[in-house]
């Protein structure tokens, strides 16, 4: 298919319901993502097409390059360029999830997005940063990472402030060592004490995050 092709699918798929909802999210689109994961199947790995859906700056078509492509194919510093244009949350989300977390350089990423002084750059590092901290810590300083939250998270803006929330969260959930003092800071900064969690669901105030997925983990 050429882009004009998966544009013209991608326009009979909106729907304003669904971009009502996405964009109380912050996402400026109004397709499915299950009717958009369904076109990605049919697509299957086409990275040039992919790379050419996300020059067109259209936030579905992105969403869906990221589906598309191959994530080792990118180079660094065009991964670096992508996240920095990627400004709606899911585009953001997705880049990372789905294409740097297998990219080669994802470690050095990683580092370099972390001390960005853009914040939502910095998010990208902080989510990278989490990733590590449930899988591969070996080589992290958790205690400094601990130290890090609890000087800068209240203050952070919304997006950096939820990374650096769910690195905090992690640290109490995997390791048992530093789970005092990760429930400690939580209950200090009280950091989305009153977000609103639909019935069912963990909230995201760490102290209540940790304590129900350790619970979890033991029963």
């Amino acid at each position: 298919m050429t882009v004009a092709e998966v544009m013209a699918e991608l326009a009979a798929l909106e729907d304003p319901k669904a971009r009502a909802v996405n964009e109380r999210h912050g996402d400026d689109h109004g397709v499915n993502l299950g009717k958009l994961r369904a076109l990605a199947k049919r697509l299957k790995t086409q990275q040039d097409l992919a790379r050419r859906l996300w020059e067109t700056d259209d936030t579905a078509a992105r969403l869906l390059a990221l589906l598309i492509c191959r994530p080792k194919a990118f180079g660094r510093d065009e991964l670096d360029d992508m996240l920095r244009r990627a400004r709606a949350p899911k585009v953001h989300d997705w880049l990372v999830n789905y294409v740097v977390k297998k990219s080669p350089h994802c470690e050095e990423l990683r580092l370099a997005w972390s001390a960005d002084p853009d914040p939502v750059v910095a998010s990208a590092g902080w989510a990278l940063t989490t990733e590590r901290v449930a899988k591969r810590p070996e080589g992290l300083d958790l205690a400094r990472l601990l130290d890090v939250i609890e000087a800068e998270m209240k203050d952070a803006p919304d997006r950096l402030q939820w990374a650096m929330n769910h690195c905090l969260a992690c640290i109490g959930i995997e390791h048992p060592g530093l789970r005092a003092r990760a429930l400690g800071i939580g209950e200090r900064l009280e950091v989305l004490k009153d977000y609103p969690t639909s019935p069912g669901c963990t909230s995201p105030y760490a102290p209540v995050w940790i304590n129900e997925m350790v619970r979890r983990q033991q029963s």
